[in-house]
């Protein structure tokens, strides 16, 4: 009987070491991701006792002319341990609702990361400017747990997180691709982000499609465009541009430094 228990163990230990062997790990490629913003809700979040007259009309044409939940591609390039990612240019028509001018509504980030330096440079639009955003890439304290879900093909692990003091994060990466990136400006999990979701704020990043292939460094071009600041000074010039926007400047304070 032992020696027969012997046998199946040594059979299964060998099995799970030639699985090991032959697992495939996805070091360089491309993650499609689709940003979903549920503009009701963002919307709905603005309006208050003073300014309900005019949002809450807006508001209702806003409904009848747009769907609820808005759109966005992007897309991350990666390979020897550094990423792009990118917004994809919408071909729908523009809205002519000042609604979709809400941070939470556009892509206003192209992000290059060095995860081997843990340096990011951002070209980031705020309003009508462009800033050229270089600082240590931002660190998460991520918290890991049993959960997993499938995202485009691959099976991954759920981390949750705050960021900015308030902001409640819900990531899953995978560690079939062993590379520490994720949409916009969140990284340092054991895997890349594949979904990643701002319950509060109502969006969400998910991968559509993952493409394992070469890339060539060359392809990989950090951001040169606009006033060149780090964190601590876009802080700053943030603060004293919007110190008289109240609460309406609170809302989008912390989105536009994400």
């Amino acid at each position: 009987m032992k020696k027969h228990l012997f046998i199946l163990f040594t059979c299964l230990l060998s099995s799970g070491i030639l699985s090991a062997q032959n697992a495939h790990f996805t070091t360089s490629g491309t993650v499609e991701y689709e940003k979903k913003v549920n503009m009701y809700a963002v919307i709905q979040k603005v309006i208050n006792k003073d300014n309900e007259s005019w949002y809450t009309p807006a508001f209702e044409s806003y409904k009848k002319n747009n769907p609820q939940f808005k759109v966005l591609k992007s897309k991350m390039t990666f390979g020897d341990n550094k990423t792009l990612y990118s917004p994809i240019e919408s071909d729908d028509p523009p809205s002519n609702s000042w609604f979709s001018d809400m941070p939470l509504a556009q892509q206003i980030n192209t992000v290059y990361t060095d995860l081997n330096t843990t340096v990011a440079t951002t070209n980031k639009k705020v309003f009508d400017e462009q800033f050229l955003v270089k600082d240590t890439a931002r660190k998460i304290n991520w918290k890991i747990t049993d959960e997993t879900r499938e995202i485009a093909g691959y099976t991954c692990r759920r981390a949750n997180a705050i960021v900015m003091d308030s902001i409640y994060v819900v990531a899953f990466y995978s560690d079939e691709i062993p590379v520490s990136g994720g949409p916009e400006s969140f990284t340092g999990l054991p895997g890349m982000i594949l979904g990643l979701a701002l319950p509060h704020e109502n969006v969400t990043w998910f991968a559509t499609k993952v493409t394992d292939t070469p890339i060539a460094e060359t392809s990989l071009k950090i951001p040169v465009k606009g006033k060149q600041v780090n964190y601590k000074s876009l802080f700053n010039t943030l603060t004293t541009v919007m110190k008289d926007w109240g609460e309406y400047g609170k809302k989008f304070f912390k989105i536009y430094l994400l």
